[in-house]
């Protein structure tokens, strides 16, 4: 058994019997008066007591008047209180020292059984490492359903083709034979596609020479024979496609080539057989004259375009329906500047024709400007070398631009 302690950590003093009092003692009264006095006011009551009879119960708190008794602890004790905490303690000690020594055996165990399984293994040494670099677990990138690719693919790409197509540039195709053989074309054939700059006649006028697309004026549709209406909702999707540059446009277009400006008087022909602006001649490399048929021009009468319109013309001369011709010709036959929708830059289908469309001018005289083959190489290099530039954008990017930790 272990010693008796006390039950509070305060001072315990039994109540020890008290002798008669005697003359030198203060009276019973006078004792009750002190222990009533303010002083005394709040001790408990304390029970008389006899030698002998003094028990745990019998222990309380009393202020410090006596000296406390020495109880002994039983003879049956056979170590104090505190060697069983030390032994207990001791022990402890010594199997966390067992425990601790049995790990790199098991994890040796483990590393040989299951080679990378996370003892000390792969796993161990790629968090270590990632521990190291203060990198956190980065988790693969979430991949969106299908169908929400495909959706983010296709608005996308309709966005980009409506600014592509309405501010910068658009393929139209050519329908007829009028502009051979600068451009191939006739009815119901496959002509070819060109590539017409919406951004140059943002910053200057069209010059003379210039193959330009513009939208018919009224004087050149007005004896057109309209198609019969169709349906609300194909008439619809055809204006949205159409809008959108997913469609042929909507309007009547054509493509000719400059001749004359604003200002300028123009006329047709000298003895050689030759268009003449201001009174000189042209010089026209890129006349096509149709085999069998000899080389003369339809003659007109001098004309002076009026400001903010051009004079143009086909370069299968006998074979197009051009100024000369349309709203009965003169100044009816002119185009203004604003129906102009942009310059004819590029052939860019079918691949066997690929080339520049040139813009000789034909009031400068001898052309010195090079081929329109050679024309098409910045174009052709910039499609050959965006493959290249891409890939390596994407590649610095990766390189630079550390993916997000989750």
């Amino acid at each position: 058994m272990r010693a008796v302690t006390p039950p509070s950590q305060q001072n315990v003093r039994p109540v020890a019997p008290q002798n008669p009092p005697s003359a030198d003692q203060p009276s019973k009264s006078d004792t009750a008066a002190a222990v009533d006095s303010p002083s005394r006011r709040d001790l408990p009551a304390v029970r008389r007591t006899t030698p002998g009879s003094v028990s745990r119960r019998d222990m309380i708190p009393v202020p410090e008047l006596y000296e406390p008794p020495d109880i002994e602890a039983p003879e049956d004790d056979d170590e104090p209180p505190t060697a069983l905490s030390t032994t207990s303690s001791a022990e402890g000690r010594e199997s966390d020292a067992d425990l601790t020594a049995l790990i790199p055996r098991v994890r040796a165990r483990t590393r040989e059984r299951y080679p990378g399984s996370g003892a000390d293994g792969g796993r161990d040494k790629e968090s270590e490492d990632r521990r190291k670099r203060g990198g956190r677990h980065r988790r693969p990138p979430r991949r969106q359903p299908l169908w929400r690719e495909i959706l983010t693919l296709v608005a996308i790409a309709l966005v980009l083709t409506f600014l592509i197509q309405h501010f910068v540039g658009r393929v139209y195709s050519i329908p007829s034979g009028s502009m051979e053989q600068t451009l191939h074309g006739c009815p119901g054939c496959e002509g070819d596609r060109v590539f017409v700059d919406k951004v140059v006649y943002r910053f200057r006028d069209p010059t003379p020479g210039d193959v330009v697309v513009f939208e018919g004026p009224n004087t050149w549709t007005e004896h057109d024979v309209k198609s019969p209406p169709a349906n609300f909702l194909v008439n619809s999707l055809r204006y949205a496609g159409s809008f959108i540059g997913i469609a042929p446009p909507d309007e009547r277009d054509f493509v000719k080539r400059v001749i004359a400006v604003g200002g300028q008087t123009v006329e047709c022909c000298d003895d050689q057989n030759r268009v003449l602006v201001d009174g000189k001649p042209l010089d026209e490399p890129y006349v096509y004259w149709e085999n069998g048929v000899p080389n003369s021009q339809m003659k007109f009468d001098p004309v002076t375009v009026p400001e903010g319109t051009l004079w143009v013309m086909g370069d299968n001369r006998n074979n197009s329906s051009d100024s000369r011709i349309q709203g009965g010709g003169g100044v009816r036959g002119v185009v203004p500047l604003g129906k102009v929708i942009g310059k004819a830059r590029y052939i860019v289908l079918p691949p066997s024709r690929w080339r520049g469309i040139g813009d000789h001018n034909p009031q400068a005289g001898p052309d010195l400007s090079a081929a329109g083959w050679q024309e098409g190489v910045p174009i052709g290099v910039g499609f050959a070398g965006a493959w290249p530039v891409l890939w390596i954008g994407r590649r610095l990017k990766n390189v630079l631009v550390p993916r997000k930790a989750d």
